[in-house]
C-alpha cells in the first residue's frame, strides 16, 4: 500500500462514550484534529471517508443509568443526541456519525465474532473474576475500583489505571471494592471468550517494531513497544453483564462482547451504514490495500488501536491495518485535570450556547494549544488573548481593512493592477509558497504548526498594507494604489481558501464577503493560478469576521469553575476525626452558657478579631473572637450565641478575653453561629 498516495483514506475518531457530553478535552485530543486532516484531504481532492460515532455499551453505562435512576438505553439516547447535536454546529465534518446501540451495528459487531469464533481464532477460559455477593453481579471493568498494581494510585478502575494509563484485570489491583455497593468483592469461576494476544506478539513486534513505525508519534511508539516487551497475554472479549450486544454462541447467555472489542468495530459498522445511505460499496474502506487507514485518538486509547484491534483485523484476515494512530496527549483546564465527575470541564453544549457564532474560536485556540507531544493547559485567559491578539488583531483586521477599502475606493470592485515592484512579486511568491508549506505540517500531524502558519499568512498581508500604505498613495499614485489593493485582494481570497481546514465557518463568512466560490478554486490553485480575483470581480460589503471578547464574559466561565470546585469540596467534605475519648468528669467541668452579644467593635491594626461585650446571665464580660473576616461588628449586635464562661481568661492585644464563643465550620468555609433557641433566657447551662 502507498501510505503517500492512496486512492482513498478513511479516518476514525474515537467514539465518545455516552455517559456525558462532549468537553474541550476530547475536542483538543481527537476531533478537531481529526477533523482538520479530513477537511485538509478533501480539498486536494482526496476520497476521504470521515467516520465516528457513540459508544454506547461500556460500563460507565450502567453506573450513570444506576445513579440517575433511569435505564442505560434512556442515557444512551440522551447524551447520544447531545454529542451528534454538538459536533454539528461546531463543524466535525463527519462523513458518518453512527451509534453501536444501532441495528447495523450489532450485526457488524456479532458476524466479526463469529467469524473469528469459528476459525478458532479465540481460546475459551474459566477463570475467577471479582463478585459482588451484595449485589448478586460480577464486577466488570469500572464497577470495580482499588489500588492500581503498577502505580499504587488508589482510584483504579478494573481495567485501566487512569493515573498511570496501565491496562490491567480487575483481579490485579490491590484492596478491590466493588462500585455497585462498596462491598468488598469474593472471586467466583466463570466461562469467558478470550483473544490470544500472546499469539500475536511475534507478528506485532515485527510490525511495529522491527518496522519501526518511524512515521509514528514517539508516545505511540513507544507505548507500544513497552506493551509488547512486558509481554502479552490473552484478553478476555466477553464479560458478564445485561447491557450490551449478547454473546453469539453457545453458552453466550448472560454475556456481552466486552466493550473494547465492540467499539472499535463501529468504525466499520459506521462504515456500512454510511455507505448503505449513499449507495456505495463499504469494503474498499476497509480492505483495499491502496487505502490509508487512519485512527485520531488521546493516549489513553494507544494500547486498544495499535495492539488489540490490529490483532482483531490480523485475526479476521481480510481487513487493512492502521497506517497511522496519530494520538495526542491530555488537555488540562486552568491546571488541573479535567474531571466529568467533578464538573471540572468545558462542555461543548454548553460553550456554543454561551459563545454563539464563535465555534472558530474555540477550534483556534484548541488547535494552538493541541497537547501533540505533552499535556497541555486551557486557560480563559490565554482564550481571550487568542481571539483579541490574534483572530481580531491579525486575522480579521486585515480582511477588514482590505475589504473597506475596496469598498471605499473602488465601489466594491477588485482593481485591475499595474506592473509589480519587487514587494509585490516578494509577497506574491510568499503567498504562493504556504499551501505546500501548511500542507507539509497536516500531512505530519503537526496541526498546531500549521494554523501558526496559516497566521503567518494573515501576519503577511497586514504587514504588506502596513509598509506600502494605500490609504497614502491613493492621494498621489492612483495606479499604484490599485496594485496594492489587487494584491491584497489575492491575499484575502487565499486566506478563505487556507483557513478552511482550521476555521471552517470563518471561511464560509469570507468566501461570502469575497463573493468567492470555493467550488471553483482548490488548494493548489492558489500557488498555480496567476490570479484568485479578477480585476472588476465585485466583492460584497464589510463585515467583522471576529468580535473582542470582554473581561466580563471570562469572568462568568471563570466564576462557573469556582462554583464547581466549591460544590465538589462540598460534596467531598468529610466530617473530621473524633478526637481523644474524655471522661464524664472531664464534659462536668465545661461550663457553657447561653448568652447574648451586645456591643462589638473591630480591635485596631487586626484582620480577623471582634472585642465583643456578652451578657451571659451571669456577667457581662469582654470576649475577644476570631471572626471579623465573616462578620461585621454591626451584624453580630443581639446575636444569641453559647459561650464557654469557664475558660481561663487569656490576654489578646492587650485586652483580657475571659471565654469563647461557639462556631462551627460548613464544608464550604463559612463560620456559622451555635445558636440557642430565642425562648431560652441567658444564664442558661447548657449540659
Amino acid at each position: 500500500m502507498s501510505s503517500t498516495n492512496p486512492k482513498r483514506i478513511t479516518i476514525t475518531a474515537a467514539l465518545p462514550y455516552t455517559n456525558g457530553p462532549v468537553h474541550i478535552g476530547h475536542l483538543a485530543g481527537v476531533y478537531v484534529p481529526a477533523d482538520i486532516y479530513a477537511r485538509y484531504q478533501r480539498m486536494v481532492g482526496k476520497d476521504v471517508l470521515f467516520v465516528c460515532g457513540s459508544d454506547e455499551h461500556g460500563v460507565p453505562i450502567t453506573l450513570k443509568a444506576k445513579k440517575e435512576g433511569i435505564t442505560p438505553q434512556q442515557v444512551v439516547d440522551k447524551y447520544h443526541e447531545i454529542i451528534k447535536k454538538s459536533f454539528s454546529e461546531f463543524g466535525i465534518s463527519f462523513d458518518n456519525y453512527s451509534r453501536t446501540s444501532a441495528k447495523i451495528h450489532h450485526e457488524t459487531a456479532s458476524e466479526f465474532f463469529k467469524k473469528l469464533h469459528e476459525d478458532g481464532k479465540f481460546t475459551e477460559q474459566i477463570t475467577e473474576q471479582l463478585y459482588d455477593e451484595e449485589a448478586g453481579q460480577f464486577l466488570a471493568d469500572r464497577f470495580v475500583v482499588g489500588t492500581c498494581p503498577k502505580c499504587g494510585y488508589d482510584e483504579s478502575y478494573g481495567d485501566q489505571c487512569e493515573n498511570c494509563g496501565t491496562s490491567h484485570n480487575a483481579t490485579d489491583l490491590i484492596n478491590p471494592k466493588s462500585a455497585i455497593s462498596g462491598s468488598k468483592p469474593v472471586t467466583k469461576k466463570t466461562k469467558h471468550w478470550f483473544l490470544p494476544l500472546d499469539q500475536y506478539e511475534s507478528w506485532l513486534k515485527e510490525w511495529i517494531v522491527k518496522g519501526h513505525k518511524k512515521d509514528w508519534k514517539t508516545n505511540v511508539y513507544g507505548q507500544c513497544k513497552s506493551w509488547i516487551d512486558d509481554g502479552l497475554r490473552p484478553r478476555a472479549v466477553t464479560r458478564d453483564l445485561d447491557w450490551g450486544i449478547p454473546v453469539p454462541a453457545e453458552g453466550g447467555e448472560g454475556k456481552v462482547l466486552y466493550v473494547w472489542f465492540d467499539a472499535p468495530i463501529g468504525y466499520i459498522s459506521s462504515t456500512r451504514e454510511w455507505a448503505e445511505r449513499e449507495g456505495k460499496d463499504w469494503e474498499p474502506y476497509w480492505k483495499d490495500k491502496d487505502t490509508k487507514l487512519l485512527h485520531f485518538i488521546g493516549k489513553d486509547n494507544i494500547v486498544f488501536h495499535c495492539i488489540i484491534f490490529p490483532s482483531m483485523l490480523k485475526a479476521e484476515g481480510s481487513y487493512i491495518l492502521p497506517d497511522n494512530v496519530p494520538a495526542n496527549e491530555f488537555l488540562n483546564l486552568e491546571g488541573n485535570k479535567i474531571s466529568t465527575s467533578k464538573n471540572w470541564a468545558v462542555w461543548l453544549h454548553e460553550y456554543l450556547q454561551e459563545f454563539p457564532g464563535q465555534q472558530d474560536v474555540l477550534r483556534y485556540v484548541l488547535t494552538a494549544n493541541a497537547p501533540e507531544s505533552k499535556d497541555n493547559d486551557f486557560t480563559w485567559a490565554d482564550f481571550q488573548a487568542r481571539n483579541n491578539n490574534e483572530l481580531v488583531a491579525i486575522f480579521g483586521n486585515f480582511v477588514n481593512r482590505v475589504v473597506v477599502l475596496t469598498n471605499k475606493y473602488y465601489d466594491g470592485h477588485v482593481p485591475k493592477r499595474g506592473e509589480f515592484t519587487q514587494v509585490d512579486i516578494d509577497t506574491l511568491k510568499e503567498l504562493k509558497a504556504a499551501p505546500d508549506v501548511i500542507a507539509s505540517s497536516i500531512e505530519r500531524y503537526r496541526f498546531r504548526e500549521a494554523q501558526g502558519k496559516l497566521i503567518d499568512v494573515a501576519r503577511l498581508g497586514n504587514k504588506y498594507l502596513a509598509d506600502e500604505e494605500p490609504w497614502k498613495t491613493i492621494k498621489t499614485d492612483e495606479e499604484r494604489t490599485q496594485t496594492i489593493m489587487y494584491v491584497a485582494l489575492q491575499i484575502a481570497s487565499a486566506l478563505s481558501v487556507l483557513c478552511e481546514p482550521f476555521l471552517p465557518h470563518t471561511a464560509d463568512r469570507l468566501k461570502g464577503i469575497l463573493r468567492f466560490a470555493l467550488n471553483d478554486t482548490s488548494w493548489k490553485d492558489i500557488s498555480e493560478k496567476e490570479e484568485l480575483l479578477p480585476g472588476g470581480h465585485q466583492i460584497g460589503p464589510s463585515e467583522l469576521l471576529f468580535s473582542k471578547i470582554e473581561d466580563e464574559q471570562i469572568q462568568e466561565q471563570l466564576d462557573k469553575l469556582e462554583a464547581s470546585k466549591k460544590a465538589n469540596e462540598i460534596m467531598n467534605a468529610s466530617a473530621e476525626p473524633q478526637k481523644e475519648t474524655i471522661t464524664f468528669e472531664d464534659f462536668t467541668k465545661l461550663d457553657m452558657r447561653v448568652g447574648t452579644i451586645i456591643s462589638a467593635e473591630k480591635m485596631p491594626k487586626t484582620k480577623k478579631l471582634l472585642v465583643l461585650k456578652v451578657d451571659t446571665g451571669i456577667d457581662t464580660r469582654t470576649i475577644v473572637s476570631g471572626i471579623a473576616e465573616s462578620f461585621s461588628a454591626e451584624e453580630v449586635v443581639g446575636k444569641r450565641v453559647t459561650v464557654l464562661v469557664n475558660l481561663a481568661p487569656r490576654p489578646l492585644r492587650g485586652v483580657d478575653s475571659e471565654g469563647m464563643i461557639l462556631m462551627t465550620e460548613t464544608p464550604d468555609g463559612k463560620l456559622v453561629f451555635v445558636n440557642p433557641d430565642d425562648d431560652v433566657p441567658n444564664g442558661a447551662s447548657i449540659s
